[in-house]
């Protein structure tokens, strides 16, 4: 942390927010999410339908009772199987270089792509993506690579009934969309944590729900 951060990463933070919202905004085929509280934008399309189903399979290989650093899957905060798709699999990896040059961030920013599976009943209770630094795990995560900036997650399938995204703060719940990536900043303009990105994976009600997730550093992940 340099003398002028009172925030680990703030100028980071500060630099990726700016330089990723830039280039989202001069895309005509992203649409920016009505809302003052955060920098929150939806690309349709952004996978094929063939594509989501290669995914799902995948991740159905690979998904297992998630985990939320201390807090486990038993306490019920997060009850979605995931797991974390093979970064050496040439079809994940052009996935994940196509998210890259979506946002203009370097990939060794990247974290490996996560995929999640909720089945009925299964959600995400409210959070932030960012990492409190008041924790034990922040030590940790500051060495593999500082705070997450952006988070990047696409929608693989329709859900029969629940399943969405839902900003708590900002108020809107965002209905799964096979083929949709969402985006947002998990930092506000002056590199400082954004409490308004707080979301919830709703439970599903009927059918099932897969994602894949891809996070972003400010440094190399490791």
């Amino acid at each position: 942390m340099s003398k002028t951060e009172t925030i680990p990463d703030q100028a980071a933070l500060k630099r990726l927010g700016k330089s990723v919202k830039e280039r989202l905004e001069a895309d005509p085929g992203v649409y920016r999410v009505p809302t003052d509280l955060a920098d929150l934008y939806a690309i349709g399309d952004f996978l094929s339908l063939s594509e989501c189903e290669r995914l799902c399979t995948m991740i159905d290989e690979v998904a297992r009772p998630s985990s939320l650093h201390e807090v486990g899957y038993e306490t019920g905060f997060r009850t979605s199987y995931s797991g974390d798709l093979d970064p050496e699999d040439s079809f994940v990896r052009g996935i994940s270089r196509r998210i890259d040059d979506l946002l203009g961030i370097d990939s060794t920013f990247g974290e490996a792509v996560q995929g999640q599976r909720y089945l009925p009943g299964q959600q995400f209770k409210p959070h932030n993506d960012w990492f409190y630094v008041t924790e034990r795990y922040w030590e940790l995560e500051q060495a593999r690579g500082g705070q997450r900036s952006w988070t990047a997650m696409a929608y693989l399938n329709e859900v029969e009934e629940g399943g969405g995204t839902h900003f708590t703060e900002i108020g809107i719940n965002i209905e799964p969309k096979p083929g949709v990536l969402l985006v947002w900043n998990n930092a506000k303009p002056d590199g400082s944590p954004n409490l308004d990105t707080m979301h919830a994976g709703t439970p599903v009600v009927k059918g099932s729900k897969y994602v894949i997730t891809k996070w972003y550093r400010t440094r190399t992940w490791r």
